[in-house]
Formats: structure tokens, sequence, C-alpha cells
């Protein structure tokens, strides 16, 4: 059912913003691959409404108190009692996807790339940029929350199971706000490292801008590593009945402390940190063959971050991280020896049957950064002979934004037509008789409820 972690992963969540340079973000999804037929010319898209949308998405998916300042004013407060159960206070962050659930795993790594996209391109997002800060800030301040007492972390709020079986607005949810904790006798290595990616992240977001919370940032994220690489354990084996089928790990944990280790050496700078890559970076699957990159497997995302310190900053231990780039991208590029991706027809990246866009977006990220990686550092790409160059990076990741865009506004006639639909969304009077029924038909002859649930929200935005 969990699809797009994160708005979102995310969702989409989520990560997730910059597919295309100057001014591009979108957030999207699919569920089927292309039909075997050649698509039609490609429609011009404005780039730079796609970013304002894809950024404003994340004001519709707030959960607590909201601000004055919020834009989308349709959305009104909600959970302001999670984490009573626990006698904590759990109010605010995000809910996941079409949820109303919080699952703090996809929303950390929805941070940890919102914050990353800041950090490379938010020099070209202009009046985009205090948005995308407000938009992080919603997320930290949550995780700040979540890990406020010592050797725990709260990673989710609400009952998943009870929420996807009735479809409701936030604001009139009436499914249980469950708690769910890892700790020392129930740890979670991959959700607490990722929290502490989130947060470092966060920090050299705002170590200029707000360098007290940065450094707020950064402590925590410093403690919160500390616990998940001491106590290490599968947060999907321990917690298996409220994490699972939603986001269960299937990767392992070590992705996630190769990760978060990374994020912390460039918060932090902090040789320690250096040290630790070096020593543990093979074991933690520094030059796995894996070329997927999402909110449960993050090796190749560290391995493109890591690359950066020795491309741009000549941090020579690292030098093993570039070739490790290269071994990404080759598997990636289409007519390199060493290309294992599968495409559509259309030539979309195909990566799985189920959410394939979130796939599509996150692989695109990369792309756009390493080439810009790549151009600073006046370097190339080697694939056994096949030279691939920064310029070749950005136009495969343009393309691939574009067929997105494409198939999800043409998708976009299915639904934003039929207004029956959002007159039930609306209308709470008639929510569970239309929840239990919809719901299954949907189910049955349609998309993911999750997904739908997405379109309708963004196309929300541009009717």
């Amino acid at each position: 059912m969990a699809s797009f972690p994160s708005l979102f992963t995310s969702s989409s969540l989520l990560f997730l913003l910059f597919l295309l340079l100057p001014c591009t973000a979108y957030y999207g999804g699919a569920r089927r691959p292309f039909s075997h037929h050649r698509h039609p010319r490609f429609a011009s898209h404005n780039y730079r409404d796609a970013l304002a949308k894809s950024i404003i998405f994340f004001e519709g998916q707030r959960s607590g108190k909201l601000p004055h300042n919020q834009r989308i004013t349709w959305r009104k407060d909600s959970g302001l009692s999670d984490g009573a159960a626990m006698h904590v206070d759990l109010v605010g962050g995000y809910y996941d996807a079409g949820d109303n659930v919080k699952f703090g795993f996809p929303m950390a790594f929805t941070t940890t790339m919102l914050s990353w996209s800041v950090i490379e391109f938010g020099g070209l997002m202009k009046g985009e940029l205090q948005n995308a800060r407000e938009a992080i800030r919603w997320g930290t301040d949550y995780l700040l929350k979540a890990t406020a007492h010592p050797n725990t972390i709260y990673v989710q709020v609400g009952d998943a199971g009870k929420d996807h079986a009735c479809w409701e607005r936030p604001e009139d949810m009436d499914t249980p706000r469950t708690v769910v904790k890892i700790d020392q006798n129930t740890p979670g290595t991959e959700v607490a490292a990722e929290t502490a990616a989130a947060l470092a992240a966060a920090s050299v977001v705002f170590r200029r801008c707000d360098p007290n919370y940065s450094k707020v940032l950064a402590r925590r994220a410093i403690k919160v590593f500390e616990f998940a690489d001491k106590h290490r354990g599968a947060y999907s084996t321990g917690l298996r009945p409220y994490v699972c089928p939603y986001y269960c790990d299937f990767s392992g944990y070590q992705d996630e402390l190769l990760w978060g280790a990374a994020w912390l050496h460039k918060a932090t700078r902090n040789p320690m940190y250096l040290n630790y890559i070096q020593a543990n970076g093979q074991t933690l699957g520094a030059d796995e063959s894996d070329n997927t990159f999402g909110w449960d497997n993050k090796h190749v995302g560290a391995r493109i971050l890591l690359s950066k310190a020795f491309l741009v900053q000549n941090v020579q231990p690292l030098h093993d991280y570039k070739s490790h780039a290269d071994n990404y991208i080759c598997s990636l590029i289409p007519g390199t020896p060493y290309t294992t991706a599968q495409y559509t027809p259309g030539g979309l990246l195909f990566k799985m049957n189920d959410s394939n866009m979130q796939y599509v977006t996150s692989t695109s990220f990369l792309l756009v950064t390493y080439a810009k990686y790549l151009t600073t550092a006046r370097r190339v790409a080697n694939c056994g002979g096949a030279i691939i160059t920064p310029k070749k990076l950005r136009s495969f990741a343009k393309k691939q934004a574009r067929i997105d865009l494409h198939c999800l506004v043409d998708f976009s006639k299915i639904i934003v037509d039929d207004k029956c639909h959002r007159r039930y969304i609306i209308n709470r009077h008639i929510r569970y008789q239309f929840c239990r029924v919809f719901y299954h038909w949907f189910l049955e002859n349609f998309l993911d409820i999750v997904e739908f649930c997405h379109l309708i929200w963004y196309y929300s935005l541009i009717s």
C-alpha cells in the first residue's frame, strides 16, 4: 500500500524536487510502465511552476498546528494530541502520501532529500528558496521532538492498518493515533541512521541563515547516529506488525549507516566520520553493485555524496567513491558496456512495477547532482572506454523528467473531469459510506488508493 515515501518520497514525496535544471521539480506517481507504443511529442512544460507546486505540496501534507502563513488555506489543524498516548509531544511533521499516518522512516528520507536539493540547487530556486527551507524546518522540528529522549526515537504515529481501511481528511480522522518507538531493547538502526542523516543535512541548509538552529540540528544528529550505530538491529524486525508491509526495510541497515556517516562528515567536518567511513565503508556496502536509490536503499546516494568530497573538496582518502559513483552511472546509461538498467519502449527508466516514478525522480536527481560535481572538477565518468560527460547526464535526466511530466499530465484527464470524486472527498457526512465501498472498488479496478489521493491533491493545485 505504501508508495512514495514521502509526499512524498518521497510522497514520494518523495526524492525529488530537482529533476531538471535550472528550474525543475516534480511530484508524480504511476503504477504501470508505458504501453508498447511510441509516446507523442513532449508538450512544453513550465518547470518553474512545477517546482512551486512541488514545494507547496508539502504544505498540504502538514500535520499539527498550522502557521499563519499557511498557503493551503483549506487544510486545517489536525493531530493536535499526537504523542499523548505515551505522554510525549509528537504534534507536527508530515502525513505520508494519502494517509493520516506519520511514518518516521520515509519522512526522514524526504527531509534529507529536500535538504540535499537546497544545498546543491537552492541558488537556482529564487523565490521558492524560503518556502523550501520552511518545508525542511517543518520536518526537522518534528524529528527533534521524536528524538528528544536519549536512546529513544518515536518512529510512527497512527495505526496504518486501520487508517488504510478508511479514507478521510486528517481534520476528521477518528482512527487510533498509536505511537511506535525504537529504543535499546527494540532497535531500529535504519530509521535512526536516516533520522541522523536528515538532521545533519538540514543543519547544512541552515548553517548561514539560522546558525543557532543549525547547531541544534547537528548536535542532535551526532547523538542519534551514535544510538543507531551502537544499538544495531532492523526496525522492521522488532516492529514488524506496525511498519510492515508499508515501510518494511529490505536492504538492511548498512546503507543507512554509511549514508548517515556521509552526511555527518559533511555537516560537522569532524575527522572521526571520515575515519568511520574509511574503516567501515566496505562492510557497509560502499562498493555493492546495486543501482536502486530510494527510501529503502541509500547506497548509491552515499556514493554520489562522498564522491563530492573527493571531486570538489579534494579529500583524497575518499578517491574510491569516484569509481563507485562511476560504476553506478555506467549501470544506468544505455550504450555503455556495463548497462544493466531496464527501460520502457518510450525510454522511461523502469525499476519496479509498483511506484516506479519514485525511482525515476530519485535517479534523475542523482544524475544532475553528479553532473554538477563532475563539471566543477572538470572530470567525466569512464565506462569501459565509453566517456559519459556531465552534459550527457543532464540530457538523460531531462528526458526522464519530460516523460514523467508528460505521462502524468495525460493521466490527469482520467481524474480531473470527474467532479463527483471531489465531492466525495470534501463531504465529511458521507465519508463512512464512501470510505469502504469506494476504497475496495478502487483497489480492484484502478490505482492504489494512496496514489489516487496524491493525484487528486496535485490536480487540485493545477485546476
